[in-house]
């Protein structure tokens, strides 16, 4: 692969340097080396994604997605007490973090200025984003322990572990997209005299609420697949627990885990569901990605591109 890329890049300069110009040479060797490292990228991903379809396709049927693991030995059984505790997980988390994001950003842009209190929140969000998630998830295991005692493992718990993980990528990204929308808009409202906090309603977050979406959207990718908070917060489950504030529940990240390294007889049976349940975060994630693009563009205002 290296050799053909070089020789791909060598190769278009010298033709268009013989054939055309020096200068027409340099612009389609800088279009070769674009090009070349774009497919570079792409392919580890594309590597990924295939690999994930192909492997996780041996159990993509209705019994691995109507079907718990309660009571099953070796083959059979399926995910779906997984996908419904990953789903009520990342549904809580989600709860917590986009209020508490989005009027962090709303008071680091419209309110706080260059206060040193404001200062303070961007370093602290600055450091929250950075934080490994095994962290969050010992802070919020040992925030319940303290109220619950020893051996704690709930839903809820690990709904506080990603909202610690969320909540940061939900400020960064809407402070961004509030940040873009143009001054002269919100000077425009002023002049009518309506107030600020009904300007922040009706006209900047409806202009950047695109961009909102995305960040949300990006924040619950970030968190959906996190394996470590959620392996020590919520443990695993064999069959369907629907009360996060109680007991201990499955999730998919965790069920890959143990379907992986943890495989029952016979392996191949228990590496076709590790699989699977990875294609199906896949999905998800998919799914959440073209239901924020929907939305964007249904709630984006109209006159605006």
């Amino acid at each position: 692969m290296i050799v053909t890329i070089l020789a791909y890049i060598i190769g278009t300069y010298v033709v268009s340097r013989i054939v055309e110009s020096k200068r027409h040479a340099t612009d389609r060797l800088a279009t070769a080396v674009m090009t070349s490292s774009f497919a570079v990228v792409l392919l580890p991903l594309v590597s990924v994604v295939w690999t994930v379809v192909e492997r996780g396709s041996n159990r993509f049927d209705w019994t691995f997605y109507s079907e718990t693991m309660r009571g099953v030995v070796g083959e059979g059984g399926g995910a779906y007490h997984a996908i419904i505790g990953t789903l009520i997980i990342t549904a809580l988390a989600a709860t917590f973090s986009v209020p508490f994001g989005l009027f962090t950003a709303i008071y680091l842009v419209e309110y706080g200025g260059k206060t040193r209190f404001s200062k303070r929140v961007t370093g602290l969000v600055d450091v929250m984003t950075g934080i490994p998630s095994i962290v969050a998830g010992l802070f919020a295991y040992a925030l319940f322990v303290l109220v619950d005692g020893p051996g704690h493992r709930s839903g809820l718990a690990g709904a506080v572990a990603l909202t610690l993980l969320m909540t940061p990528v939900v400020v960064r990204a809407s402070e961004e997209m509030l940040r873009l929308v143009p001054n002269e808009l919100r000077e425009a409202s002023y002049a009518l005299g309506v107030a600020k906090w009904r300007t922040i309603a009706k006209i900047v977050l409806p202009t950047a609420i695109a961009g909102i979406l995305t960040g949300i959207v990006l924040s619950i990718a970030r968190v959906i697949g996190e394996t470590a908070p959620l392996l020590i917060t919520v443990g695993i489950a064999q069959g369907v627990n629907y009360n996060p504030f109680s007991g201990r529940m499955a999730t998919l990240p965790v069920f890959t885990y143990n379907s992986y390294a943890f495989p029952t007889l016979p392996r191949d049976a228990s590496l076709d569901r590790a699989w699977a349940s990875a294609l199906t975060l896949v999905i998800i994630v998919a799914v959440l990605f073209t239901g924020a693009r929907i939305l964007s563009s249904i709630l984006k205002p109209k006159g605006l591109k």
